[in-house]
């Protein structure tokens, strides 16, 4: 049998590797120039190769990429995160193999970081919703290009990723062979080298809402506890007691006091025993209690995931009910289909309802946004909160069924890039952690860490107004950065009818002059 050569071995790790500095970029670990340089070498692995070769290195480069960046699936559903995996390499091979080969590279520049954004754009809302997550905004939310988030989002801030770092070759490589371009191909090898400092500028600069002159004093809790545990083998009340022992070490005064997703666990809210408890303590402190709650459905099979605002005699105000549900999570995406496979649909149980209502609660201090644990990674989510009138947004989320620290700082990532987006504050708050404040800027305040329990209080200002990705939200820049992937093949058309056009001019000039004249 002929062993496999060295240089094959190579080809075969070096898109790998590309894809391992893309997650390294991620948090937890979060050296966001990484991702750059990993583009880059993922750029040069496809310079001048025919499309099939372009698509198994971009499905290598993804695997090297989504492999550790998405790890914590594994704790949700291995069928699905092996589902998961498979998708989205496809998504990026066909994207990479779609832009048309040749040896004339005018708009490889831009269709390559166009097409690498396209098949993010598609993951982000298929299948099952999307999966938006080790996104390459995530890696860049404590970068410097963060600041753009506020006039495209994620897409606008993946396609700049994406084009610095698949153009490093380009810049640098007249600076390592000190060839001399000609003065417009410098100009283009250049250009993504100049947009650099312009996306920072312009960042910067970007409207990020406006004060209010009002502010809020907000204590979150945080009642701590192991992480990698189930609800179905957690007893119903282990999150309440926690987050009860917590709040009963806080003495102070607050407006309102946070508590996570999931903490209340009951058949019927109204009649409980819970809800009366939640209501002491409000009344102890004087604030209302804005409190996850999960609720059975009159089918056994279903229930509902809300958070509601509980005022110091016990009665809801106000309650939103979660719109995006966590596939293989809150609910088994064909459980038929995969229970005849051998599929364990067994664990989970039952399928959570998907609320209708606008992503707000109404409480004596005003309009607050809400995004559910798993809906913070999609800026959709926030943008409706906050054209229903939010002045801050809220993120109480429960990710103590997932070990390590992948999935949790990932999430505090997407807060970061929900309140830029937004220019509003973010409120996150876990039973297990991380629980933490996030300003309009992207800092993160008073972070609680993991396994602990504790609470912490912040001053936070209610603001209005939108940020331009509040206002267009992401289909103009899905829209524009197709219109940049298409731009090969446009011009190929192009050349092809421009050459169509002299031939047939020439052969009609041709036959003009050997055609024998006529009388």
């Amino acid at each position: 049998m002929r062993r496999p050569s060295s240089t094959a071995a190579a080809v075969a790790l070096a898109p790998l590797g590309a894809g391992v500095l893309v997650a390294a970029a991620l948090p937890p670990w979060g050296w966001w120039p990484l991702a750059l340089v990993g583009l880059g070498i993922w750029e040069w692995l496809l310079a001048g190769k025919r499309s099939a070769v372009r698509a198994r290195r971009t499905a290598l480069f993804s695997f090297g990429w989504f492999l550790p960046g998405l790890a914590w699936m594994w704790y949700v559903s291995i069928p699905g995160f092996a589902l998961v995996l498979l998708l989205f390499a496809g998504f990026h091979a066909l994207a990479a193999a779609a832009i048309p080969d040749g040896p004339d590279d005018r708009w490889r520049w831009l269709a390559l970081p166009s097409a690498f954004t396209a098949a993010e754009a598609l993951r982000f809302c298929f299948p099952f919703g999307g999966v938006p997550l080790a996104s390459l905004p995530l890696g860049q939310a404590g970068g410097p290009f963060v600041g753009i988030a506020r006039i495209g989002g994620p897409v606008l801030l993946t396609f700049v990723t994406a084009l610095i770092g698949t153009n490093l070759r380009r810049v640098l490589l007249p600076l390592v062979t000190r060839s001399c371009p000609t003065p417009t191909r410098l100009g283009l090898r250049l250009g993504p080298l100049a947009l650099i400092p312009a996306v920072i500028a312009i960042g910067s600069v970007a409207p990020d809402g406006s004060a209010t002159g009002r502010t809020a004093s907000i204590v979150i809790m945080q009642g701590g506890g192991p992480q990698g545990t189930r609800a179905a083998t957690t007893p119903p009340r282990f999150a309440l007691d926690r987050a009860l022992e917590v709040s009963r070490t806080y003495s102070g005064t607050a407006d309102l006091v946070v508590w996570p997703e999931n903490v209340i666990n009951v058949r019927q809210l109204s009649s409980s025993k819970e809800l009366q408890e939640v209501g002491a303590e409000a009344a102890r402190i004087g604030a209302p209690f804005l409190v996850g709650i999960t609720e059975r459905d009159d089918n056994p099979r279903r229930f509902r995931n809300a958070q509601i605002a509980v005022l110091p005699d016990a009665s809801v105000v106000s309650r939103y009910e979660k719109k995006r549900r966590v596939p293989f999570g809150e609910y088994m995406p064909m459980r038929s289909f995969l229970r005849a496979l051998g599929v364990p649909t067994q664990l989970v149980p039952r399928d959570a309802v998907p609320g209708t209502d606008p992503a707000v609660l109404d409480t004596p201090s005003g309009t607050v946004g809400v995004a559910i644990s798993w809906e913070v990674f999609f800026g959709g989510r926030v943008r409706e909160a906050v054209h229903n009138g939010a002045g801050f947004i809220i993120n109480p989320t429960n990710g103590s069924s997932y070990r390590g620290a992948i999935l949790q700082s990932q999430q505090i990532a997407a807060s970061r890039l929900r309140a830029i987006e937004s220019g509003r504050w973010m409120v996150q708050v876990a039973p297990t952690g991380f629980s933490a404040f996030v300003s309009p800027t992207g800092e993160v305040f008073d972070r609680i860490g993991q396994t602990v329990g504790a609470w912490r209080q912040r001053d936070i200002e209610m603001r209005s107004g939108l940020t331009v990705y509040q206002r267009t939200g992401d289909k103009l820049w899905v829209l524009l950065v197709l219109l940049l992937w298409s731009l090969p093949l446009f011009d190929r058309l192009l050349r092809r009818y421009r050459t169509a056009i002299a031939a047939a001019g020439a052969a009609g000039g041709a036959e003009a002059v050997t055609s024998p004249p006529t009388t």
